[in-house]
Parts: C-alpha cells; sequence; structure tokens
C-alpha cells in the first residue's frame, strides 16, 4: 500500500519517510511517530492501517540523521541499538523531522500526529511546541514525566500501561497532575501493548486504545 519519499526539513536535512495512501478523498492526515525500533515492519503496518481508516498517513524515518534506513527487532540487543541512536539525535532537530512530516501531510487537510515508545514522548512534545497540528496522541511515551509541558498549540491524548516496566505509575501520575485537561488512559498491560509483534501485545488494550485514538482524530480531523 505504502511507498517511500523523501522529506526536506527547514534546516536543510534531508530524511526518507513511508507513506499510504488511502482509497478515495482523504479524510485528512496522520504522521505516525516510531518506536526506537525505527520505521520497521510494524510501523509501517501502522502506518497502513490509518491510510485504510481514511487518512493520508507519513511515518518519517526518524533515525535518518543518525544513520539511514534503520531497521531493528524486537530483542534486546535492538532496543540497545535504538537507544543509542536516539542518544545520537537533538530534539530540536527531530522535532524539525515531524514538522516537514506534518507540512508534506497537510496536503490532505488536518493533521494529527501519533507515536508510540520514544514516538510517543515525541507526539506529546509535538502538541506543545509544533504549530500546524490539529491533535497529539501518545503510545507509553517514556521521557514525558521528565519533560512536562503546561501549554499546547494542540489536544493531546496518552495511552500507558499499568504494567509498564519502564515507565511507573509514578511518573504516569505526574503527567496527569501536570495536565489535568489531557485524557491519560491506563490499561492492564505492559510497555508496547499496541505492537502485535512484541511478546507484550495485548490485543484488548490496543482495540480499546485504538478505538479512543480513531475518535479523537474523527473529532479533531474528520
Amino acid at each position: 500500500m505504502g511507498e517511500i519519499i523523501k522529506l526536506t526539513t527547514q534546516d536543510g536535512a534531508t530524511i526518507d519517510a513511508y507513506k499510504a495512501v488511502p482509497t478515495g478523498k482523504p479524510r485528512g492526515a496522520i504522521v505516525v511517530l516510531q518506536e526506537i525500533f525505527g520505521v520497521n515492519h510494524h510501523i509501517r503496518n501502522v502506518t497502513d492501517g490509518f491510510a485504510a481508516d481514511g487518512y493520508l498517513a507519513i511515518a518519517p524515518a526518524l533515525f535518518d540523521r543518525a544513520k539511514p534506513g534503520v531497521e531493528l527487532d524486537y530483542v534486546p540487543e535492538g532496543m540497545q541499538e535504538g537507544m543509542a541512536f536516539v542518544g545520537k539525535l537533538k530534539t530540536e532537530e527531530t522535532l524539525a523531522d515531524i514538522a516537514a512530516a506534518v507540512a508534506a501531510a497537510s496536503a490532505a487537510g488536518k493533521v494529527g500526529v501519533v507515536g508510540y515508545c520514544w514516538g510517543g514522548a515525541l507526539a506529546y512534545a509535538s502538541g506543545a511546541h509544533l504549530t500546524g497540528i490539529a491533535g497529539a496522541v501518545g503510545y507509553y511515551g517514556g521521557g514525558i514525566a521528565a519533560n512536562i509541558a503546561t501549554k499546547f498549540n494542540a489536544p493531546v491524548m496518552l495511552h500507558f500501561g499499568e504494567q509498564d516496566t519502564h515507565i511507573p505509575l509514578t511518573a504516569v501520575e505526574k503527567i496527569k497532575q501536570a495536565n489535568p485537561d489531557i485524557p491519560v488512559y491506563l490499561y492492564p498491560a505492559g510497555h508496547g501493548f499496541n505492537c502485535d509483534e512484541r511478546g507484550s501485545y495485548d490485543a484488548a488494550s490496543a482495540k480499546l486504545a485504538r478505538e479512543r485514538t480513531l475518535a479523537f482524530f474523527t473529532k479533531h480531523i474528520g
């Protein structure tokens, strides 16, 4: 369903992105932000899924500034390699990459951002720091509690797992207290519960979170 396109950022960088186009006129657009495993098979499937729901969907390759074409497996070595790539990137550059994807996607209308894992934290940051987006949804975004925002340019929704060993419930509570107007949902699941290629996948939680996410985007995008 999808194809690889090139994005050029405001600071002159060029990165790849996976683009999936819906059948018929798009309802709007969704920018999909990757986990620390790159724009891999799962993220491409997620992007295809939003296209199947009627949205133009683009997943920017956010590791390209460090190393192009990164696709990692869901194994401890892949996690370590992904974390090392994150450490090589500057947040402002990554936000510029996301902004380039938003600009490209805006040809289809209003644009939402959704992210998973590292991308979940980036979705939250996008809602606070980027313009031109209609809503942002973050799934189990690690690091949000250490980078709390209090002002947002777009509505935000967050999903967390109650059994997430990477994000303690104390961190989730800190986020909720700092952002009382943001819907924060908890699920009886662990980190990565949306990914059907991980051992932590929880079908019921993934289904409910996706229903809530689609309802959010229907409200704010169309």
